[in-house]
């Protein structure tokens, strides 16, 4: 049987030493700047804190999107497809002539119809057309031009992606203000003099206020004869900021 030698206990002895030694080596040796780093949390002197702050505005909705949808009946699957094809294609014509109102195709279905006897006795077909702009007046106007196999079926204003984005910039540093004073007046409530930034998370919502099925309806209806004044509301913006942070006895 192999036995261990004298140098090899005296290796072993030595890797177990030194394995000691880290375990016991101080924090302010490893980190001499004083700055605890995420895997010496756990261990730090300074107690913590979680806390969060948020800072809220509203904004107004600049951006409509109107889908409008024909639909159709016919004995067969074909002849539906080939009508619903027709109807979509003379009302893009109509809708796409101004560069400021973006229109696309939205869902295109074709589907059976049973009788009580569950057997097929014609299809059903549905199209859609979607316009999107934030010139109001002329998204209106597009989507009377559609004709009367088109109407409106669904309307919803939103915030565009830069002015949400304008706005949450002016938040940042509303919301971020709040979670400083909320910080230093923690500390003080505790007894400590100062506090430093342990870690930030930053989040934002936003609200977008449901559009009532009476005013959509109505707006079906008059799209048929002309243009339809549209009108969208304000929508929430929020920017959080969530964080912990380290509460000192003297100033930082």
């Amino acid at each position: 049987m192999y036995r261990y030698g004298p140098k090899r206990k005296w290796v072993l002895g030595t890797l177990v030493a030194a394995a000691q030694a880290c375990v016991i080596l101080p924090a302010a040796l490893a980190n001499p700047a004083g700055e605890a780093p995420a895997q010496h949390h756990a261990r730090s002197p300074w107690p913590q804190a979680s806390l969060s702050a948020e800072a809220s505005t509203q904004v107004a909705q600049d951006t409509v999107t109107i889908t409008l949808a024909a639909e159709l009946d016919g004995a067969s699957q074909a002849k539906v497809a080939g009508q619903l094809s027709d109807t979509l294609g003379r009302a893009m014509k109509q809708v796409s002539g101004d560069p400021g109102v973006k229109a696309s195709t939205g869902n295109v279905r074709v589907w059976p119809v049973n009788d009580n006897h569950g057997r097929i006795s014609g299809w059903h077909g549905r199209a859609e057309i979607v316009l999107k702009s934030t010139d109001f007046k002329a998204a209106a106007a597009q989507a009377a031009k559609a004709g009367d196999g088109m109407a409106i079926a669904n309307l919803q204003f939103s915030v565009s992606r830069a002015a949400r984005a304008k706005a949450e910039q002016a938040l940042l540093a509303e919301a971020s203000q709040a979670f400083r004073a909320r910080a230093q007046a923690l500390a003080s409530a505790f007894g400590f003099a100062s506090y430093s930034i342990r870690n930030i998370e930053l989040g934002g919502s936003g609200a977008m206020p449901y559009q009532p099925a009476p005013r959509m309806m109505a707006m079906a209806a008059a799209s048929k004869a002309a243009p339809v004044p549209l009108e969208g509301t304000t929508e929430t913006v929020t920017v959080s900021v969530h964080g912990s942070i380290f509460l000192h006895s003297t100033q930082k």
